[in-house]
């Protein structure tokens, strides 16, 4: 399998664990957009599907179809599909998504695309009466990112003067790991992402569900 397969004509994509965010771009057609913003965060895809996303103003975790992932105890278990309607068995995808590596470390993830007909990185200076899919702040500058109807882009703040080309790259703001602080130089709207602190706090149920997959490998 190539490190990205994409799917067009079916709206999804499937990426291996490592796959960094730059390689997810450059294989996707123009007209269509992962969940996700251009920019690189340690871990790659890996990285992002297990803390949860990043900067999204949306539900992430129902953007990811699928994913197979290797518990501690080293058992391959798969989760999901390549379909968007896959209702069989329990659905792990969704405790997997945000779980900070608690039930594993991810191997393939199957993640929906969106279409669309623009798109634009900005400096979010100003807000409109739509927000943005992704917004967060960087170093005390706040930036967003969208995609949709060029009209979307003007009505969520968009102006060609506050575009911000290429891809941003803040792994170098994590060189011991990306946790959640109280500060840091990286926030969106749910956590304060810092250098080397550790994950939220899992609540038992939760961690008795990693346990159940260690030694069982389902569930």
């Amino acid at each position: 399998m190539p490190v990205v397969q994409v799917e067009a004509a079916d709206h999804y994509l499937v990426a291996r664990g490592e796959t960094e965010i730059a390689e997810v771009y450059e294989a996707l057609p123009q007209e269509l957009r992962p969940p996700f913003p251009p920019l690189e965060l340690p871990g790659g895809v890996m990285g992002l599907v297990s803390r949860g996303g990043f900067g999204q103003t949306f539900f992430f975790a129902a953007e990811v179809l699928g994913v197979s992932f290797r518990t501690s105890a080293g058992r391959l278990v798969q989760a999901g599909g390549r379909v968007i309607k896959n209702v069989q068995g329990y659905d792990l995808v969704r405790p997997f998504v945000g779980s900070f590596g608690l039930l594993g470390e991810a191997q393939e993830v199957v993640l929906r695309l969106r279409p669309a007909r623009a798109a634009a990185l900005w400096r979010y200076q100003r807000e409109g009466e739509l927000k943005p899919r992704f917004v967060w702040w960087a170093e005390g500058e706040r930036y967003a990112y969208h995609f949709g109807h060029p009209r979307e882009l003007q009505r969520a703040g968009y102006a060609p003067e506050l575009k911000v080309d290429g891809l941003l790259d803040y792994r170098g703001y994590f060189s011991q790991g990306m946790g959640v602080g109280e500060e840091g130089p990286l926030r969106d709207e749910r956590f304060v992402w810092c250098d080397g602190c550790p994950p939220p706090r899992p609540p038992e149920r939760f961690m008795a569900l990693a346990r159940a997959l260690d030694e069982r490998g389902e569930i």
